[in-house]
């Protein structure tokens, strides 16, 4: 059987920590800032974690699971 490969886009937008969690970064930061609040977009600067419930898609795509 082949070997399964990982999806591009997944690779290139997901991170593994140590404790096993996904991190990501957040949305709606790329361009059309000016009307968003300043406190918005610094929030938005901020990593995040994937939810308990996309977690097996996620890993999934990434082929870890």
């Amino acid at each position: 059987m082949p070997k399964l490969k990982t999806k591009s886009s997944a690779k290139k937008r997901f991170k593994l920590t140590g404790s096993g969690k996904i991190k990501r970064k957040h949305a709606f930061k790329s361009h059309i800032l000016t009307k968003k609040e300043t406190k918005q977009k610094r929030n938005l600067t901020k990593s995040g974690l994937v939810s308990k419930v996309d977690t097996p898609s996620v890993l999934l795509q990434l082929r870890l699971k």
